[in-house]
């Protein structure tokens, strides 16, 4: 076996790639990075009927965007062209389980040859038929072996060479225990007999992901498989059939499964945002992301919650992955991605948040765009945030003349109010006009124990909301000249 570290993250392209599989592509990454192992790339498509044009870009494009960067198997070229190729990278290649069926099918040839798998010619109407049975009788459902039992090698071959459709299957040890020891859960024994004689090759010529998976991470040297706990049970097939082909295992990590908070169940499509492009689309920072995900069934035994990529890689331990299903609370992630966005300088997130507010580009100078975020940046949780009730910023407020009013305050005492604001702010130099500067002169002026009465109709005059930045941010952020017209405007609504 290889002494030097190897992992791999085998996705199948079959949609936009999924919180949990990023998670898994991220200890993948995190393990190998610790350990100065290798981290590659697989893409497994043998279920073809599955596959989604562009599945393959889009996952690239995800773990590029996340910062899990592979240096081998399936990636993008380092051509920098607007459409960009996939292309293959690697000594054990090719790395893409459809260009690799006649290594498969030789495999699964071998096993028969050495009578450790079968040709099996039953119908699909003949295995439903069974399957009902079994049911009926409360058995759980498993092939009885029929074709082993009843063909000779030689009328299996006869068979084949007459046309007649086949599956090669596996044939599992009717006795003994198989045993293997789960990096995250010990010790695992599972009866053999409770095991099905499981397809390695389909009719098709294409393999099983228990063939072809165990080939590869053969052949491509893999020492940790990480992967979900929904193939514990898969694992014995797959221990029996490194140990058919005399080959060592690796060690498997099986890792929790990710909950919903509210259900207490697996985290699906019908939970809603549920892939990296929805987070990434709503603005959550690749950072945030991977710290969030990182800690979702991983205990690095501190109460520190902020890490970098090099710093979980520093405390990354396989023996510190938790068995018990980890619970995705969007809250904390829209705190640490607030964390996240804090420490961004003002240039970098204005940047980042002017895809945002892409309809108002024309009004959106670096300038404007960098006083708008900054008055934003405290109350932001995702970039997103930026687009919402910020339309004040760009265009002139229309709303109702009642909600300019403190209180139970009456026209003659808005009307009043009003004239006060216009009249400090008309009163200050351009210089003067600074957050703090328009600011301070507000403050003067308004009553200390009713500050409400000179602040409130004059935020609403410039925002036209209820709920916005104070008034001396708002007012700073549009200028002078726009900060005026409103109020004049707030005061011919009296």
């Amino acid at each position: 076996m290889n002494n030097k570290p190897r992992v791999r993250f085998a996705p199948s392209p079959t949609g936009y790639l999924h919180i949990g599989s990023l998670r898994t592509a991220l200890y993948c990454f995190l393990y190998a990075k610790k350990y100065k192992g290798e981290y590659f790339l697989r893409i497994e498509d043998t279920d073809q009927k599955r596959l989604v044009p562009g599945a393959v870009e889009k996952l690239l494009e995800s773990l590029e965007w996340a910062g899990v960067k592979h240096k081998e198997g399936v990636m993008f070229d380092e051509s920098r062209a607007l459409v960009r190729k996939v292309v293959e990278k690697g000594e054990y290649g090719p790395y893409i389980q459809s260009k690799r069926l006649e290594i498969y099918q030789k495999y699964a040839r071998e096993l028969v040859d050495k009578g450790k798998a079968y040709y099996c010619f039953c119908t699909p109407e003949r295995l439903d038929s069974l399957r009902a049975v079994q049911e009926k009788a409360k058995l759980a459902p498993a092939y009885d072996k029929l074709c082993l039992k009843t063909y000779s090698r030689k009328e299996a071959d006869e068979k084949i060479k007459s046309g007649e459709k086949y599956v090669i299957r596996f044939d599992v040890p009717e006795t003994g225990e198989t045993e293997f020891e789960d990096a995250v859960r010990g010790k695992m024994n599972f009866v053999n007999k409770n095991l099905d004689d499981y397809v390695l090759l389909k009719s098709d010529g294409y393999p099983t992901y228990h063939l072809a998976h165990v080939v590869d991470d053969h052949l491509m040297k893999t020492t940790l498989v990480i992967r979900g706990e929904e193939w514990l049970p898969s694992t014995p097939k797959h221990i029996l059939l490194f140990k058919a082909f005399g080959w060592e295992p690796p060690q498997y990590a099986h890792l929790s499964t990710i909950l919903n908070k509210n259900t207490k169940k697996k985290l699906s499509k019908r939970d809603g945002d549920v892939s990296v492009e929805d987070f990434k689309n709503k603005g959550y920072l690749p950072e945030a992301v991977v710290n969030f995900i990182a800690l979702l069934g991983w205990n690095p035994k501190t109460e520190r919650e902020i890490f970098s990529l090099d710093a979980l890689a520093e405390e990354f331990d396989v023996a510190k992955l938790n068995k018990a299903g980890a619970i995705f609370d969007l809250e904390k992630l829209d705190w640490m991605n607030g964390m996240y966005i804090r420490e961004k300088s003002m240039k970098d997130l204005a940047e980042l948040c002017r895809p945002y507010l892409a309809k108002y580009e024309d009004k959106l100078s670096d300038e404007y765009l960098e006083k708008i975020v900054s008055v934003e940046r405290e109350r932001m949780k995702k970039l997103s945030d930026i687009a919402e009730n910020t339309e004040f910023y760009f265009d002139s407020p229309e709303y109702d003349s009642e909600i300019l009013k403190w209180k139970e305050m009456s026209n003659e005492d808005l009307k009043k109010t009003l004239e006060k604001s216009l009249e400090i702010l008309s009163g200050i130099e351009k210089g003067d006009w600074t957050l703090e500067g328009i600011k301070d002169k507000l403050m003067a002026v308004a009553d200390p124990k009713n500050r409400g009465e000179l602040l409130w109709p004059l935020r609403v005059a410039l925002t036209g909301k209820e709920k916005s930045p104070s008034p001396w941010e708002v007012a700073w952020v549009i200028g002078k000249n726009e900060s005026i017209n409103r109020i004049k405007k707030a005061v011919s609504l009296i």
